[in-house]
């Protein structure tokens, strides 16, 4: 990675001057893209050459290809980086010839306007020295190895968006957080996963440019080399898009499973389900601009829309994610599905009783969809300092799982980088992401202080309407026409009444029985001519995780503190003297 590196750097210092650092990327990515693919090809171009003067049908010279080098793609261009330098007054018509002249599925050369940058490339006198430099550099995987591929990609997107001063975290997930949110997915099927000659398929709406996708995939195959996982996604940047796409082609898989656009507009899976899925949408990103589409769809889809059961916020857009993937999880009755997916805090407890994301929570629990929530350590990611956590949804619970939600407090397992990378400063190493999978096997006979086991009607509330009478000038209650007592909306107030009130396991059943008895213990006693008002009762839940793992400090002692005081007010007095004198 460090000699890729350098060379990297070496084209950037080559486009000093004409192009500023924020626009080196657009030059950098698709030449990378292009050599990388012209090294995995240049053994067969002249086989493929021969098949496409005798093939004219593209399909029949795609099956033709197939069948003689084993690769879904391939370039019937005469040109490639190992002759394109011969023609010097030809070489952007020739460069672009060759970029036409790849099979369909490498569309990848478009999301980067490519062609517009080789003319201004040539216009700037640097075409020639860039092509040069790419053609000596070796790109082949049995040299440069996917994951080395894969760094080098991310590297390249992180500096060059820091030059720009933009975010890079909308485009990729640190390895170490998608290491674990990859352990934690396979985690409950891991036995089911050593068995000879398993298929299994893995979605990512999100995809960026793959890296959950091929993390998971080497650890599939780490664990069982004969295992076939078909990786599917989907990604609207344009750049994450084309190297995601073109990684994918590297490593021998099925491109068109690699999808452009919105996931949330336009799901490109519309109607497949998958054994696993991942995600790591973008947090507290606005979602007003296609709000009318996510509308319409959740109204003409019925009940059983992927939007049904509530909408978050337009202000951040998480939640509409989660809902997808745990509508593309395989169906119970076809093996299940699971989910890993990374969101901040906010999914956990936003919302009031029966708002949006309320209801979205009420029906992942009520369906027991929800099987455990990893807090991760803060400053993990590249843009933010911010809390995160991994949430592991399961349509087929393991039988002890089964009407429970484990939370586990991840945070203290971590490890300081040498240095920080953007708001990164920390890492989840080998041994922390042992930890932190020791807690999750060990589900109910794990430490105390760092995992916690509640069943799914504990997440559960009643948001209750107090009302008081009005009362007329005399100090009397006023009375509507049945003679009972009008409320007094100046007085009217609400109590949050938790389904596990007074030891309550009965959850949403025991509704009447546990608010009563709630009203007649906390609020009665204050105010003795309150009622409730049962037509306004509304149902919630929440997840309040750090008030599980909340643990009391106890201030120092007050001489203690008396102490300290009196030093900072003699080190003070002292230097205003040395002023004075």
């Amino acid at each position: 990675m460090s000699t890729l590196g350098s060379f990297i750097w070496s084209i950037a210092d080559q486009l000093r001057g004409p192009y500023r650092p924020n626009q080196y990327g657009t030059v950098v990515l698709p030449f990378t893209i292009l050599r990388r693919l012209d090294c995995i090809l240049e053994p067969d171009h002249a086989t493929v050459r021969e098949l496409a003067a005798k093939f004219e049908n593209p399909n029949r010279l795609k099956v033709e290809v197939k069948k003689a080098t084993g690769r879904t793609f391939y370039n019937t261009s005469n040109y490639s980086f190992a002759n394109l330098l011969a023609d010097a007054d030809g070489l952007a018509d020739n460069l672009a010839d060759y970029i036409d002249r790849f099979s369909g599925d490498v569309d990848v050369f478009e999301y980067f306007d490519f062609k517009k940058e080789i003319l201004a490339l040539e216009k700037a006198g640097l075409l020639r020295e860039i092509v040069k430099s790419f053609g000596k550099v070796d790109l082949h995987p049995d040299v440069v190895s996917n994951s080395d591929m894969g760094d080098a990609f991310e590297y390249i997107i992180r500096k060059f968006n820091e030059a720009a001063n933009e975010t890079s975290g909308d485009h990729y997930t640190p390895r170490d957080a998608i290491r674990l949110l990859v352990d934690l997915l396979f985690a409950e099927k891991d036995v089911d996963l050593t068995e000879g000659g398993i298929i299994r398929s893995l979605y990512d709406p999100t995809a960026g440019t793959g890296g959950m996708l091929s993390l998971a995939e080497e650890h599939l195959l780490a664990g069982n080399p004969d295992a076939k996982l078909g990786l599917y996604g989907q990604e609207y940047n344009p750049q994450s898009y084309a190297i995601c796409k073109s990684d994918l082609l590297a490593k021998g898989h099925d491109a068109t499973n690699i999808a452009f656009g919105n996931t949330l507009t336009d799901d490109a899976f519309k109607g497949r389900q998958f054994d696993y899925c991942m995600s790591n949408p973008p947090y507290g990103v606005d979602w007003k601009q296609y709000a009318k589409a996510v509308k319409e769809e959740r109204d003409s889809a019925g009940p059983y829309g992927r939007f049904a059961p509530g909408l978050p916020a337009t202000s951040d857009g998480q939640m509409l994610f989660l809902l997808h993937l745990a509508h593309k999880m395989r169906a119970p009755e076809d093996g299940g599905g699971r989910v890993g997916i990374v969101m901040n805090g906010s999914p956990l407890f936003n919302g009031g009783a029966e708002s949006g994301p309320s209801n979205i929570r009420r029906w992942l629990l009520e369906n027991d969809l929800v099987e455990a929530i990893v807090a991760l350590p803060t400053n993990m990611f590249f843009n933010t300092g911010i809390a995160t956590y991994i949430w592991i949804l399961d349509n087929t619970k393991h039988a002890d799982r089964q009407g429970k939600v484990q939370l586990i407090d991840g945070t203290s397992f971590w490890t300081k980088m040498r240095k920080n990378l953007g708001a990164k400063g920390r890492e989840i190493s080998d041994a922390d992401r042992a930890e932190v999978l020791r807690l999750y096997d060990d589900f109910e006979d794990a430490d105390p202080e760092l995992s916690k086991v509640l069943r799914n009607d504990e997440f559960g509330y009643w948001t209750v309407t107090v009302e008081r009478p009005l009362l007329d000038e005399g100090g009397n209650p006023v009375v509507n026409r049945k003679g009972e007592p009008k409320p007094d909306s100046k007085k009217r107030d609400t109590e949050n009444v938790p389904f596990t009130y007074g030891g309550s396991t009965a959850g949403a059943a025991a509704e009447r029985e546990v608010i009563q008895a709630y009203f007649d213990a906390e609020v009665k006693p204050h105010v003795p001519d309150a009622w409730i008002d049962w037509a306004k009762t509304k149902t919630g839940y929440e997840i309040p995780f750090a008030r599980h793992f909340y643990k009391y400090v106890p201030p120092r002692p007050l001489a203690e503190i008396d102490a300290d005081l009196e030093k900072q007010v003699a080190k003070i007095l002292d230097l205003l003297r040395e002023v004075e004198g």
